[in-house]
């Protein structure tokens, strides 16, 4: 046993008892080693140590490893190995259809931003992603199925990038896949916190026929958070919202705003568009014909028909 005796103090005598160990009884328990001189104890004193379990418990307990070999039963310190099992077939990832890429495209007509967010990825795949996405680009006003497709490729790739994940929601939007847009854009949204897609998801939810939830959307605290763009088109959409349930005076009221006398901004021609259309649906012409007449007057590149609907 380790003793250690406390330090003697020359200045005084000590009254407290000496610590030799042949003046005091230890109580801490043999190590289970037989000195010499001294005979072994204990339950297995007449038992040779070659049959004796290896350290660790006996070999008989319950969940030992086993090796059967020979007809007899044996310890295999290295582990029973079971046959392998098969692979669970609902953990492999699907391969999935990915549309040809043109040749020229090389992902460098991506933005610099865009690009440095694909710096995580190794560099092979950070090429194959950003060519998907330029496809997205490419294709989405003339063939927006050809664009939602190559929005699944490049998110199948690089699922874990918001940039990633929006762009293949807002390709499966312009498609009509409501559903699969929605679940993109949710999780890009959870990815990096950024709430301006909230107007399409909730334009998402109208899509699928609920408009409740699009207005459970449009009244969220994160609207609050939205750009003035995002602003009005979150609008927009809730006043959709409000004619699918047939609140048309509703539809009407929350159009009414003060933006309605910007002119400049790009958003102002959708604004007026829209606001003129409620107003036409709620039965008040005159009124509508007075407001698809001011959206005709921004409206230059006339991506509207107001200037005809003005005429009605």
């Amino acid at each position: 046993m380790d003793e250690r005796k406390p330090r003697e103090n020359s200045s005084r005598p000590s009254n407290r008892p000496s610590s030799s160990s042949s003046s005091r009884p230890s109580s801490r328990p043999s190590s289970g080693k037989p000195s010499s001189g001294r005979p072994a104890s204990g339950p297995n004193k007449d038992r040779r140590r070659e049959d004796l379990p290896a350290r660790g418990g006996s070999s008989d307990r319950r969940g030992a490893t086993r090796n059967v070999s020979a007809g007899r039963e044996v310890s295999d310190p290295r582990g029973f190995r079971g046959t392998p099992m098969e692979r669970d077939q609902s953990r492999i990832r699907p391969r999935i259809f990915e549309p040809d890429i043109p040749e020229d495209v090389t992902g460098e007509e991506l933005e610099k931003s865009v690009r440095a967010e694909l710096l995580s990825l190794s560099a092979e795949n950070a090429k194959v992603v950003a060519r998907h996405l330029v496809c997205i680009n490419i294709h989405m006003d003339s063939d927006p199925e050809l664009a939602h497709k190559h929005g699944v490729a490049a998110a199948h790739h690089a699922g874990r990038l918001a940039v990633v994940r929006e762009s293949a929601g807002y390709a499966a939007y312009r498609a009509g896949h409501y559903e699969i847009a929605l679940k993109e854009l949710r999780a890009a949204h959870r990815i990096s916190g950024d709430v301006s897609m909230w107007p399409v998801m909730a334009d998402c939810e109208r899509g699928m026929g609920r408009p409740l939830k699009a207005l459970n959307l449009a009244g969220s605290d994160e609207v609050k958070r939205l750009a003035k763009p995002e602003e009005i088109e979150m609008r927009i959409v809730a006043s959709g919202a409000r004619r699918d349930l047939g609140e048309l005076d509703a539809a009407v009221i929350t159009l009414t705003c003060k933006e309605l006398k910007t002119e400049t901004e790009e958003w102002a021609v959708r604004l007026r568009y829209a606001y003129a259309d409620a107003l036409a649906t709620a039965g008040r012409g005159d009124e509508a014909r007075e407001w698809f007449t001011k959206c005709a007057e921004i409206d230059h590149d006339e991506v509207t028909d107001a200037q005809e609907r003005s005429l009605q």
